[in-house]
């Protein structure tokens, strides 16, 4: 864990509260944050190899969710 001082836009930090109804810490409303730009960015990177990757037609994703 890394401590830290920084400057944040009073305005945003006000906005992003009204969005975020179950945080109640700037710290926790920082760490949510980071979290969705780094989940934001993985995907980002997923859709990058898109048209990279050959799927089999024939696949039947569907046959998984079975229970037997």
């Amino acid at each position: 864990m890394v401590r830290t001082n920084i400057v944040l836009d009073d305005n945003l930090v006000a906005e992003a509260f009204e969005l975020a109804e179950s945080i109640h810490t700037k710290r926790e409303l920082i760490e949510v944050a980071l979290r969705e730009f780094v989940t934001s960015r993985k995907v980002k990177d997923l859709r990058e190899i898109q048209g990279r990757i050959s799927f089999d037609n024939a696949y039947d994703y569907k046959v998984m969710r079975t229970t037997e």
